[in-house]
């Protein structure tokens, strides 16, 4: 069982954990592998690569072994056909909205701390209307050091106004762990999220897992599921 704790705010990852932006993605993906005269990649096999951003998405679509000039061109592709239809299909996932206000309800802070570009983050959290509600937004370019980590996490706390060991970060890849628990803070894996066949989220040494977004609540009082 996990010893309680105050909990002064929770910390969430952005893609897998708060958003459900893989529909949107997976799209860019396809629109660049057709551009390189390939053949589109069905979305069940893109959802679970998602977390890992643009390098898992083109080496899903490329393989692993491209040339680093041909990979800065496909990178940069990629972020720009993904910002041309940044929140078509992208949402909330379900329950999020009213975990949000459950975390406010109870006068506790809530961030996002991403390895997502600035520029694509705060115009999809815009997008969908809760870039105001968060207390803190650190991106995958906020600082010199990201994921995992625990820099940018120190950092979110910071700007909360609390310490690390007051926080829950909940994410849906082992690097999201990795950086909460060198942080201190309590970790939890967004096993509703995009995590991989082969992956074995039960390995991460987590503080424990949600099956859905609103089984937090659960660990705000005392930072304890029980």
């Amino acid at each position: 069982m996990t010893a309680c704790r105050q909990i002064d705010a929770v910390l969430f990852d952005l893609d897998g954990t708060l958003l459900d932006t893989a529909p949107d993605m997976a799209t860019a993906l396809n629109r660049l592998l057709v551009e390189q005269e390939r053949t589109a990649l069905p979305y069940e096999q893109l959802r679970p690569v998602v977390s890992h951003g643009t390098t898992g998405l083109l080496t899903a679509g490329f393989g692993s072994e491209i040339e680093p000039d041909l990979w800065t061109h496909l990178s940069s592709r990629f972020l720009n056909l993904y910002a041309e239809t940044l929140a078509v299909d992208t949402a909330l996932f379900d329950g999020v909205g009213e975990l949000l206000e459950t975390i406010e309800a109870q006068g506790l802070r809530w961030g996002i701390v991403t390895n997502k570009p600035g520029w694509l983050t705060e115009r999809v959290l815009e997008e969908l209307g809760v870039f105001e509600q968060a207390g803190c937004v650190v991106s995958g370019d906020s600082l010199d050091q990201r994921k995992p980590h625990p820099a940018p996490l120190h950092h979110a706390a910071a700007l909360l106004d609390t310490e690390p060991q007051k926080c829950i970060y909940v994410g849906d890849a082992e690097r999201d762990i990795q950086a909460g628990r060198a942080a201190g803070m309590l970790t939890l894996v967004a096993t509703y999220g995009y995590i991989q066949d082969h992956e074995t989220p039960e390995d991460w040494n987590a503080d424990g897992a949600l099956s859905h977004p609103l089984e937090l609540k659960r660990w705000l009082n005392g930072g304890s599921a029980d």
